[in-house]
């Protein structure tokens, strides 16, 4: 057991990672490897100054943290800190996914898994080069504080990823199929479902018109509304980027009117997704956070410290990649409710526009860019011929107010691979979604 000091605060967290990952290129093995590390964060707080640590030496975690309290000062009232105050002391054990632990199910199991998929690129005459991935990752978390707090949970994650670029004498086209599940029963990535991704993308390498740039109504599908989500939005909620910034501090004021009537936007570290967690790394319990509620801004994403800062409440978004990193506001799950259209009402509503069904990323803050990678157009109210697109971008605030209609069902994505970046933590598990999403007039080029 930890000796905590009564005139510091102190945290220590502590995670134990399991990991898979194995890369096939045209059918060629390239790595196959399983690793496990366990690593822990400690912290110490005098009211004024934070001292951190990050070390392998996990059974010597009471010199790690003696080694912090002799650079702090003694302070008899850090109880009385609006940061400390604002910590809590949970208590709890949330084991979700250890009888289906990845750890459990052999590697020759895993490379077959991909193996057996290896014909679905036979699909198109035009692939000249693929790539098969499998990665999973299982972690045991567990966070123990100086008020008390004593929690342990677990993540878990895993997925197929099939890349494949297509030629033929004039033109080039790559794109990706992935799917991601939480146990290794659930990872189905059908056969099927990958020979008809690669047949569309043969589809776009030989028939894809350019765009001609102007200004369109345009529907999103829900992954590419989960990313304009995150990037245009989510990130501009991260209540750090504030601090120190009265400009914004009155920009993003709330109560203000940022959205169309029907937008409302979430994040939620409890919903089930690549941004689950029941606990932030400062042991502040998830919550669901409006950020937009029927086009008003309602709330924003907090660390204790940003929450103190702005004499608000934490909202459990204080996280880090791992232990090496101290924990930062970083999103979760970030959402967009449903709405109350059919796919199909929303794109009868439109004589010409184009219809964004895939990207390959996405970025932005006050003004925001996504390159799709799948798109087609839209003519009187039905799909057409697939387009080549570069761009489409817009200013967030304007977006947001143009927005016309939302499908009746909301998806929820998650990601094996990749992840969210900031400042020089990279990457960071998040998931996103939405339903489809129309918006009447956005710039095309």
């Amino acid at each position: 057991m930890l000796k905590f000091r009564k005139d510091l605060y102190a945290d220590v967290r502590v995670e134990d990672r399991f990991t898979t990952s194995i890369r096939y290129r045209n059918g060629m093995l390239e790595e196959c490897k399983e690793t496990q590390k366990k690593k822990a964060f400690l912290r110490v707080f005098d009211g004024n100054i934070w001292y951190y640590a990050s070390t392998y030496k996990v059974d010597d975690l009471q010199g790690e943290l003696d080694r912090l309290y002799e650079s702090a000062t003694p302070n008899p009232a850090i109880d009385e800190s609006p940061v400390v105050k604002r910590f809590e002391a949970n208590v709890d054990e949330k084991m979700l996914f250890e009888k289906k632990c990845v750890k459990r199910v052999p590697l020759s199991e895993k490379q077959k898994f991909l193996e057996d998929r290896f014909p679905a690129f036979a699909a198109s005459e035009y692939v000249r080069m693929n790539v098969s991935s499998y990665s999973d990752r299982y972690s045991v978390f567990e966070f123990y504080s100086s008020k008390g707090a004593a929690l342990k949970w677990d993540y878990q994650i895993l997925g197929g990823i099939f890349v494949y670029a297509l030629a033929n004498e004039t033109d080039n086209f790559s794109d990706m199929y992935q799917q991601s599940a939480f146990s290794f029963d659930e990872l189905s990535c059908p056969k099927e479902e990958i020979e008809a991704a690669v047949k569309e993308a043969e589809n776009f390498l030989l028939h894809a018109k350019p765009v001609e740039a102007g200004v369109y109504p345009v529907v999103l599908a829900p992954i590419v509304a989960g990313v304009f989500a995150h990037e245009s939005f989510g990130h501009k909620s991260e209540a750090d980027f504030m601090l120190g910034d009265e400009t914004m501090k009155k920009e993003w004021a709330l109560g203000t009117k940022v959205g169309a009537d029907i937008l409302s936007i979430y994040d939620s570290g409890m919903d089930f997704g690549s941004g689950y967690t029941p606990y932030d790394d400062e042991g502040t319990k998830a919550t669901k956070t409006y950020l937009i509620k029927n086009g008003v801004l309602t709330g924003r994403l907090h660390s204790v410290s940003t929450a103190a800062d702005l004499n608000e409440q934490p909202t459990g978004n204080a996280r880090a990649i791992s232990c090496d990193f101290e924990p930062i506001v970083r999103m979760t799950n970030t959402v967009i409710d449903a709405g109350d259209k059919t796919k199909e009402e929303l794109f009868a509503n439109i004589k010409h526009g184009y219809f964004i069904k895939d990207l390959k990323h996405g970025s932005g803050m006050s003004t925001f860019t996504i390159a799709p990678s799948l798109a087609y157009e839209i003519v009187d109210g039905k799909l057409g011929a697939p387009v080549k697109i570069a761009v489409i971008t817009g200013n967030v605030f304007e977006t947001l107010n143009l927005i016309d209609g939302l499908s009746d069902r909301t998806e929820i994505f998650s990601f094996v691979s990749g992840g969210c970046g900031k400042m020089e933590q990279y990457p960071l598990p998040v998931g996103f979604g939405g339903p489809y999403v129309s918006v009447s007039k956005m710039t095309v080029q």
